[in-house]
């Protein structure tokens, strides 16, 4: 194994991220058929209001990565594995062909509306940098105290390193727990821009919704390795697939292990799909000998010239 795409999660949302994807044919074809089917020009939503819409961030994330996949892919640049943090699972089971496109869109607005619906207001995610699980944890502990009501919680929702941790749920939880982390010599501690409280139980409710709809589409035994968000495994069975993308949105996602496990495979080189340079980051953190290529920092050109180059070395 040698090449995994990766798809980035709500927060790695910028202004513009969808007129930044190159020019190119599969770019055009992928953005008109999502305007086709959702009923919109899918371009807006990089932009204004949609930006601050959990619905307008999710489609766009996965819009924007399942075009650069196919672009990457029209010129010869074809992944072995896939994997995605959050709403980009949907994006890495599109390139791992389980799931379609067109499913992928219905299932990301339904998932999508269902967390604004639920949770319009007084939730969000915190991400917290410089501290270890078990004085993270220790944390929670202290701001979940006395809080018998789990909708006034705070949760452990990302696991995206050694120290490296995102926290989801009530806006005074994450306030507090702010503070606190700071306190605790945290490194960097700062509020993401989501706004509803993701992987964690209070959206319970969602996975359902997404489960039922999963049941009623036809996906298919992945061609090449999906790496899971809540189990870090590789998957190719279509109903482990299935699970993963319904439960996802209420487990924690363990992005740490699964980047333990592509390496474990053998990956040696990384695209990350726009936007954002995260996921590219987190790589690098564990090994220095994985080539990184982040979408947003390079030509298309200069993507396939370079990952081409990368297989020839392996």
């Amino acid at each position: 194994m040698q090449l995994a795409f990766l798809f980035p999660g709500q927060g790695a949302q910028s202004e513009g991220y969808l007129r930044r994807l190159p020019e190119h044919a599969r770019v055009r074809e992928t953005l008109q058929e999502a305007s086709d089917l959702l009923g919109e020009a899918v371009e807006s939503y990089d932009r204004g209001p949609a930006l601050q819409s959990t619905v307008g961030v999710q489609l766009g994330l996965l819009v924007a990565g399942v075009a650069q996949a196919r672009a990457l892919e029209a010129e010869g640049v074809l992944p072995d594995a896939a994997a995605g943090l959050s709403v980009g699972a949907f994006g890495a089971a599109v390139a791992c062909g389980a799931l379609e496109f067109a499913d992928a869109l219905r299932l990301v607005r339904l998932r999508a509306r269902c967390m604004e619906d639920d949770f319009p207001r007084g939730y969000g995610m915190l991400a917290v940098s410089g501290l270890r699980q078990s004085p993270l944890e220790a944390l929670l502990e202290q701001v979940n105290a006395g809080r018998e009501d789990p909708r006034e919680r705070a949760y452990l929702a990302n696991l995206n390193g050694d120290a490296q941790f995102v926290v989801a749920g009530a806006e005074p939880q994450l306030e507090e727990l702010l503070g606190a982390a700071r306190a605790a010599g945290a490194r960097q501690v700062e509020r993401l821009a989501v706004a509803v409280p993701s992987h964690c139980p209070l959206l319970a409710h969602c996975a359902g919704e997404l489960a039922d709809s999963l049941r009623g589409l036809r996906l298919r035994d992945a061609r090449l390795p999906y790496v899971a968000n809540t189990t870090a495994r590789a998957l190719r069975a279509a109903g482990d697939i299935a699970r993963d993308l319904a439960e996802g949105v209420m487990r924690p996602v363990r992005w740490n292990d699964a980047n333990r496990l592509l390496l474990e495979l053998g990956v040696q080189c990384v695209i990350e799909m726009p936007p954002g340079q995260t996921l590219g980051r987190m790589v690098r953190q564990l090994s220095c000998r994985v080539e990184v290529l982040v979408s947003e920092e390079s030509s298309l050109r200069s993507l396939v010239v370079r990952a081409q180059r990368a297989r020839s070395r392996q």
